[in-house]
């Protein structure tokens, strides 16, 4: 196969939703007909002693949320797909929204009863900026939810973005018998079984009077009323607004029961972009560049409980990926040569020999890299939009155990890479902070330094309102607000200033004191 022909092939995309949508669930469904997995993992069942493929870490496990996301390629069609599950919750959401940087589309799930929650209107934002194509699977079809229409209302109002059904149910809950594929004009029949899969019939005219012995005379009455009223409504689908951001098509379903996802995937495989070009401050970067460029997203330590060791996830850009040869680390500017660059299946990995535009690559890494990195074949690029937000809550850690101070410091360093939460280092007591965007994060650092460290670590309160980063063109001005603000200043891990202000009152009054010095919400600048 050609380079060309290699990279047309590829389909990265992200699934986002509100916690408790069914987006693991879908995930698992989406693998199960890829042939990755070859049985579902029901994920709440206590018959089934197995729990979803991508959230295999323990604590996922135990609380049944995804906490960090994770990859996972298949081949499906003749297509070479990465899925990149994203944790739901809000506490997790800076690991999502680097994530979107790193993918080409989004499928954005929501629970047919309780419509658009506040997680996704946030998640849609980030697709918005950066224009990404979004497709929408209302899940859930088989439980009571709200009538089909009114979601459809509710996505255009609440994530600005018009919509276009390319399926439609034929009734809800209990009395839930299928959908009608408005793409492919298949009659989908719907039998609830969470291994099986659907019966399709080939439905060309919905006037046809045999759709009666297949869904009754009232269902086959109401779904031409509808077809009607979304033939008159919604404009004809063609791929170029979707493709733009303007449009998102919309399928109804149930992933648990296996139903409508393999509808969303043959659909998604034809109209879903291959990778698209990247922005870098130099320059647009093409795929199908002959140099290789590439940029990490995201971090994982110990993956492999029996190797401490860190995975970096790299997003290639343009070019090809070989194994063994040398890549310009450009923020080091020095060569570095991967022997046992890993393709992913959640935890499972598998060496690969040689990866394209458009796949997620995992380098084994013993500290070399931090997020946002570019690693090309050797020309400067650095690529843009993975930043680091400003925290909303802050915690002393403390040692609680005086014997593992080693452990507890490789452990900080280690999950801080990652990018969990960001660690602080109070240039008046030397104490560090430790600042995350949700209360649910300190619980799963303490609990990943224990069971991954042997670390024990314990949180004490401390007031603190903003950490912003801070620079000035006028050094003396800086040196003077360092030494007035002293029992405010901090670094990062970086080495950057950080000025800890207490209250919206004292950041305020130091913005107005200050004038040259720049006040940043966010570590790119």
């Amino acid at each position: 196969m050609t380079f060309q022909e290699e990279i047309k092939r590829r389909r990265t995309f992200a699934i986002i939703s509100h916690p408790d949508a069914g987006k693991t669930t879908l995930t698992e469904k989406l693998l199960l007909f890829g042939g990755a997995i070859h049985v579902a993992g029901a994920v709440k069942s206590n018959k089934i002693k197995k729990t979803a493929t991508s959230d295999w870490m323990e604590i996922e496990k135990q609380r049944g949320i995804s906490v960090a996301t994770s990859v996972m390629g298949f081949e499906y069609c003749d297509y070479k797909v990465n899925i990149l599950d994203t944790p739901g919750h809000q506490d997790f959401a800076e690991d999502t929204f680097r994530t979107l940087t790193a993918v080409d589309s989004v499928i954005i799930v929501i629970d047919a009863a309780k419509g658009v929650e506040a997680q996704t209107r946030k998640l849609m934002e980030v697709c918005r900026m950066r224009k990404t194509p979004v497709i929408v699977f209302v899940n859930k079809m088989d439980r009571e939810g709200k009538d089909p229409f009114d979601l459809l209302d509710e996505v255009e109002a609440e994530l600005s973005i018009k919509v276009r059904p390319l399926s439609w149910p034929i009734n809800i809950g209990q009395r839930f018998k299928g959908v009608y594929n408005l793409f492919e004009h298949h009659l989908d029949l719907y039998t609830p079984s969470k291994q099986t899969i659907t019966e399709s019939i080939a439905f060309d005219d919905i006037n046809n009077p045999e759709l009666e012995n297949y869904i009754g005379e009232a269902d086959a009455a109401k779904l031409r009323e509808d077809m009607e009223l979304i033939e008159g409504v919604y404009p004809e689908f063609t791929p170029e607004p979707y493709l733009a951001g303007d449009i998102a098509p919309v399928f109804f379903g149930s992933a648990l029961n296996n139903f409508g996802v393999k509808e969303l995937l043959d659909c998604f495989v034809k109209i879903a972009p291959s990778p698209r070009p990247v922005y870098a401050i130099e320059r647009v970067v093409n795929p199908e560049e002959e140099g290789f460029s590439g940029f990490i997203f995201k971090i994982h330590a110990n993956m492999d409980p029996n190797h401490r060791s860190c995975i970096a996830f790299v997003k290639i850009c343009s070019g090809k990926f070989e194994r063994n040869v040398n890549y310009k680390h450009v923020r080091h500017n020095k060569l570095l040569r991967f022997s046992s660059p890993t393709a992913f299946m959640a935890q499972k990995k598998e060496v690969v020999d040689e990866a394209f535009p458009g796949d997620i690559v995992g380098l084994p890494d013993t500290g070399n890299f931090k997020i946002g990195d570019s690693i090309t074949s050797g020309e400067n690029i650095h690529f843009k939009g993975l930043p680091s937000f400003s925290p909303e809550m802050f915690k002393y850690i403390e040692n609680a155990d005086p014997m593992k101070a080693k452990q507890l410091n490789k452990g900080v360093d280690q999950l801080m890479d990652e990018g969990v939460a960001q660690v602080f280092t109070h240039q008046n007591s030397g104490r560090k902070i430790i600042g995350t965007v949700g209360q649910l994060q300190f619980e799963v650092i303490q609990y990943r330094l224990l069971h991954e460290y042997g670390a024990q670590c314990r949180w004490e309160p401390i007031s603190l309102y903003k950490a912003c980063w801070i620079e000035s063109d006028d050094p003396a001005e800086l040196e003077n607000f360092k030494k007035r603000k002293f029992q405010y200043m901090a670094v990062d891990k970086e080495g950057r200033d950080v000025f800890l202000a207490d209250s919206g009152y004292i950041l305020q009054m130091a913005q107005q004191d200050f004038q040259k010095i720049r006040f940043h919400f966010s570590s790119e600048f």
